[in-house]
Parts: structure tokens; sequence; C-alpha cells
């Protein structure tokens, strides 16, 4: 089965976040390829850098949102990317593959909305 690896410079989204953000990816390499990620890329700031506001209600920084009418930043807190591509390992783990998914603890689903397209079967 064909997917889209995810590589350094792809888009980021997260659904409780203000804006997208880019991926940074230091050190996984495809050979003739650019620099690809894995599922542990989900570090936040160093693989995952912060979507500027969080617009989550789970987040307990947003509790004066009520009254301030101001969201709190977005900080990022990760779980490793989900599920990868199992039968394509970069440094021992899954490569990261466009169907992937992020999941933050404050709620937020965290997507590549673009990759730069290698395709791998």
């Amino acid at each position: 089965m064909a997917g889209e690896l995810v590589n350094l410079g792809a888009i980021l989204e997260c659904t409780f976040g203000t804006v997208p953000m880019t991926l940074i990816v230091e050190s996984t390499v495809l050979a003739d390829g650019p620099l690809a990620a894995n599922i542990a890329a989900s570090i936040p700031m160093d693989n995952i850098p912060s979507f500027v506001m969080c617009q989550s209600m789970a987040n307990p920084s947003n509790a004066t949102f009520a009254v301030t009418g101001v969201y709190a930043p977005c900080i990022p807190v990760t779980a490793p990317w989900a599920p990868g591509m199992p039968t394509i390992l970069l440094e021992g783990m899954p490569a990261l593959d466009s169907s992937s998914k992020c999941l933050c603890c404050w709620g937020g689903e965290i997507t590549a909305v673009t990759v730069d397209t290698v395709e791998l079967s």
C-alpha cells in the first residue's frame, strides 16, 4: 500500500491551534531524499512547534477565557504519532506518513496537511 512520507517542512495543523506551523525534523534521512520523520518526531517545541494560541477549554490555562476573552498560548503536550508506517523503519521506528495523527493532551488532533510527496510502496 502506498503512502506519503512526512518530511521536514510539512505543514501541521492542530484542531485547537490558531496558526498552522511547520514540522521540524533534524536527523532522519532517506537515501537521495529529504529529511524524513518517524513517529517519534512528536517532541513539543523540538518537532512540533506552538500553534500560537490554544482554543481548547480542556487546557487549564484557558480557565480565564470567559473573563478575558483571550486564549492561552499554545504549548503542545503530545504523544507519539500513530499509526505510522510499520513496514518502513527510520532510526528503528515506523516512518511518519500523511495518514498519521498526533494527539495533544488538551484535546487537539495534529495532522500533516501538506507534505512533500515521496511515494512509498
